[in-house]
């Protein structure tokens, strides 16, 4: 594997060029050019200011582009190679505020100066769009995607870091100086913030956008979500039942194929990460990173950067709903693979699986390439599972070609309704215990897997409990789970213990023996007084004396 990665992507350089333009003195010219992109120009043709926002949406994040996801600082997976910072520092809780500690693309994402940077961009283009010209329907529209994405950027920090500057206007150190810094504002005046302007943007955007644009299902799935982060569980309830009553989304009933290049076309993606479609630009990496490393005759046609743990695989609930701990459920620890619900077998890679071209044995002492891996001695699995979802494994483009041709074509999810559901379930559970509403939105989950509805009966702890474990095997691998983890304030527990995979052996008679081990990657820390806040980078303390440091950092 090569350590380094280089990535040749091409973003429009449009708005860096207009903030630019703005961030240098006043300077005014005699002539305006007419073969190029000016400040001047770009406000006043609504093709070329939705250019503008088209370059916003690429602070989206680059979720098929992270060959070690934020999964991996989860208890669902570790990453199937050593050198990466979920390995090296997050799993050891070694950030400071020299080291964030964040890997590879992810970092982009977490990054305080690039989320500020995000948020130029939509402050720039709302002052524009509302001084300028332009057709009332326009303006109103697409200020109020704007909105929502700067609310979004306001989120990923909020989650992070929690209260942040709120700056919602275009700042200028050659002409403001020191007063452009600003000090941090509360964890709840920042929630507050980013609910008001989702909730403040939905009458103004469409019932079902164009694909890969905002709508009004982003704004409230937004407004819900940082709600039920929050525990405002009643406002929670409220906001992700407005999106199931209003809008026209639904489960799409294919699980599997959701994920792949059919979720463009899909009633379920509410808001996502658009890929170009081969012959049309840049895709991602995806396939040639996360999934099974050796295929066929040895190749290495995927990094194994996502491992499924032994915790996320006895969550998968038998074929019947039974939970695999119910002695009735019919679990047989001898034949651990049978008879388990259909989203084990869309999601995850076992051994004697088949994935593309071959089967892929984890086995110790069959002489397979994907033996699990208890040294690190290659990119083979650490955990003797491998990922499947989100993965086509008839169409996929392996190795080189991937990594280099970035030929994945998915969508990054970041809302969908499947999750709407799930926030829905969980808020009113705990405002109301477990009502008819609730039962309602987690037996449409489990239906589309072929799952019995929930029993009668539950009380309002045991409703929690399953829905949590819904949760986490209808999200697994969709970098979710970690801020579960956060907000459920249960990472100091889930991550303060080694987490596990199999070691399968060939006994007598060829039966095989299932041996649960810890594996290599799965050791965890993770301190409860610091570590439920990522320390901001000190560096941009060095340059605002007006910014505090989290506590603990």
């Amino acid at each position: 594997m090569i350590n380094k990665i280089v990535r040749t992507s091409i973003y429009l350089s449009l708005s860096a060029f207009i903030i630019f333009l703005q961030a240098c003195s006043d300077k005014v010219l005699d002539v305006t050019p007419t073969d190029r992109l000016t400040d001047a120009n770009v406000w006043t043709d609504q093709g070329t200011a939705d250019l503008f926002l088209n370059d916003i949406y690429t602070g989206l994040p680059d979720g098929n582009n992270w060959y070690d996801p934020i999964e991996n600082w989860s208890d669902n997976s570790i990453c199937g190679f050593p050198w990466p910072n979920s390995r090296q520092n997050i799993q050891q809780s070694l950030q400071s505020p020299a080291n964030a500690g964040f890997s590879g693309d992810v970092s982009n994402f977490l990054d305080w100066t690039v989320q500020y940077t995000n948020i130029r961009k939509c402050n720039v283009f709302i002052s524009k769009v509302t001084a300028s010209a332009f057709a009332d329907d326009f303006k109103t529209e697409k200020i109020a995607e704007a909105r929502v994405l700067r609310a979004y950027f306001y989120q990923v920090l909020w989650m992070t870091y929690g209260g942040v500057p709120i700056i919602t206007e275009v700042l200028n150190a050659d002409t403001q100086g020191d007063s452009i810094f600003y000090a941090r504002n509360t964890s709840d005046e920042t929630l507050q913030f980013i609910t008001s302007e989702c909730g403040e943007a939905y009458n103004d955007l469409p019932d079902m956008p164009a694909s890969g644009k905002v709508g009004k299902g982003a704004a409230m799935a937004l407004k819900g979500w940082c709600e039920l982060f929050a525990g405002k569980f009643a406002d929670a309830a409220a906001s992700n039942k407005k999106i199931i009553d209003e809008l026209g989304y639904e489960l799409d009933p294919d699980y599997a194929k959701l994920f792949l290049t059919k979720g463009a076309e899909s009633k379920e993606a509410i808001f996502y990460r658009e890929y170009s479609p081969p012959g049309q630009g840049k895709g991602a990496n995806l396939d040639g990173t996360v999934g099974p490393t050796f295929t066929a005759g040895g190749a290495e046609t995927s990094w194994g950067g996502v491992d499924p743990t032994q915790e996320l695989v006895d969550d998968y609930a038998m074929d019947n709903g039974k939970v695999i701990t119910d002695p009735t459920s019919g679990y047989d620890p001898t034949h651990p693979y049978e008879h388990r619900e259909q989203r084990f077998y869309q999601s995850i890679v076992h051994d004697g699986d088949f994935f593309y071209n071959d089967t892929i044995f984890t086995r110790v002492g069959v002489g397979s390439k994907n033996e699990i891996d208890l040294t690190d001695r290659d990119d083979a699995g650490q955990t003797g599972y491998y990922v499947r979802k989100r993965l086509d494994d008839k169409t996929l483009v392996l190795g080189a070609a991937n990594w280099s041709g970035y030929t994945s074509y998915q969508n990054y999810i970041i809302f969908r309704f499947g999750e709407v559901l799930l926030n829905y379930a969980e808020a009113q559970n705990e405002v109301a215990g477990p009502d008819q509403s609730v039962y309602d939105a987690i037996n449409k989950i489990r239906e589309r897997s072929a799952l019995p509805d929930l029993p009668a009966g539950l009380s309002k702890d045991e409703m929690r409990t399953a829905i949590r474990r819904e949760r986490r095997v209808e999200l697994a691998f969709e970098d979710k789970r970690f801020w579960d983890l956060i907000r459920w304030r249960i990472a100091e527990v889930n991550l303060n213990k080694p987490l596990h995979g199999v070691s399968i052996t060939v006994g007598a008679g060829g039966a095989l023996q299932y041996n649960y081990i810890p594996a290599r990657g799965g050791d965890r820390k993770f301190y409860a007084a610091k570590n439920y806040l990522f320390p901001i980078p000190q560096s941009v303390i060095d340059k605002n004396s007006k910014l505090t440091q989290n506590p603990g950092y």
